[in-house]
């Protein structure tokens, strides 16, 4: 017998990740199999605009006792509940090299992307999406002058692990480089001293040409889903300019990133018609005490990850062998850019109902 030719949506194969030095399995002849999972129930829509007991309401009772201003734009504070502090003692290198501990100081941050709960990124306008963009840089500074990561995530909706459905983001600042963003600095160092050019400025020039996971984008900025994908409908947003840190972004860029994002989330949404969950977040050039560094092998970007995979209550879950062996998919990062990309970008919850036929019967 010979051997069948290979085709990526119906054989199984493996598929590196530079960004993180290591390998995902895709099994797309696998979405064919029924689904007698567990069934997620659909994100709440009867959300109010304002509600008194919201702790992230303008006006509103946080659980330290502290009052919300009425603030109309956005609006930090720090985490009631920090996982990071800092002026938590030092715990020593440990008594045995099996049992290493080191120095974890930081600070927690909320910020409120607009003073109405019922309202997602997607539906804002661009200038409030602008609005948010600016006062991430402006964090990603400013925390940035003393700690060397700023981690700038969003999770967005109940499945995420988001226990309030007002439009926020996390900043967790650290003194430390977190597991990720150790791992990215290496292999975008490693990549540039091998091959001249920063990888995911490569990288983008590259899907650019190619087009088939090429999702969006404008002068500014691409989105993509990325050959390596592990989430369903995973993507990329890159800028076209070799840029390390949101805080090196010009006006146009952050004019380009306001309306991508928009037109990206409305997709998403548009998928299954829900406020469609996700993590996401930024990664660029460390800072602190890297600021005086050379960072070239970095280029900014944001992944964004979202569970859902057939539809609005079945989602793909980390478990097993991916727990165990290493990440698997089922749809491919093809198929997946295609849908998305035939999405229309218009939000569902702004489409005109269709006017109704006139004249009568012929």
């Amino acid at each position: 017998m010979e051997p069948s030719t290979f085709t990526p949506s119906e054989h199984q194969h493996v598929r590196y990740n530079p960004l993180h030095d290591d390998w995902v399995l895709v099994s797309a002849h696998r979405m064919g199999r029924p689904w007698q999972g567990q069934l997620e129930k659909p994100p709440q829509e009867d959300i109010p605009r304002h509600d008194p007991k919201n702790p992230l309401c303008p006006g509103a009772q946080r659980a330290g006792g502290q009052i919300n201003p009425d603030y109309t734009g956005t609006f930090i504070f720090q985490n009631d509940f920090p996982a990071l502090q800092p002026d938590a003692p030092d715990p020593g290198p440990g008594e045995h090299p099996l049992l290493r501990t080191g120095s974890a100081r930081g600070v927690c941050q909320v910020m409120c992307f607009h003073p109405w709960s019922d309202i997602t990124l997607p539906l804002m306008s661009s200038e409030e999406v602008r609005a948010v963009i600016d006062k991430w840089a402006e964090i990603n500074t400013d925390l940035g002058a003393t700690y060397p990561w700023v981690q700038i995530f969003e999770n967005k909706g109940a499945m995420m692990g988001c226990s309030n459905p007002h439009p926020h983001c996390q900043i967790w600042a650290s003194n430390f480089l977190p597991n990720e963003a150790r791992t990215e600095d290496r292999t975008q160092r490693e990549y540039l001293e091998r091959h001249g050019t920063p990888m995911l400025l490569e990288y983008g020039r590259l899907e650019e040409e190619r087009k088939e996971r090429l999702v969006l984008s404008n002068d500014h900025w691409l989105v993509l889903v990325p050959y390596w994908a592990v989430w369903p409908f995973q993507t990329l947003l890159l800028p076209r300019r070799h840029v390390t840190r949101l805080q090196d972004l010009n006006s146009a860029e952050r004019d380009g990133l306001a309306s991508i994002m928009k037109r990206l989330l409305s997709k998403y949404d548009n998928l299954f018609e829900i406020s469609f969950p996700y993590s996401m977040g930024w990664h660029g050039a460390p800072t602190g005490r890297h600021l005086g560094e050379d960072c070239s092998h970095w280029q900014l970007h944001a992944h964004y990850y979202p569970p859902l995979l057939r539809s609005a209550s079945v989602r793909k879950f980390m478990v097993g062998y991916e727990m165990l062996a290493q990440a698997q998919r089922d749809l491919t990062v093809e198929q997946a850019a295609e849908r998305l990309r035939n999405l229309p970008e218009e939000h569902y919850k702004l489409r005109r109902p269709a006017a109704p036929p006139s004249g009568g019967a012929e």
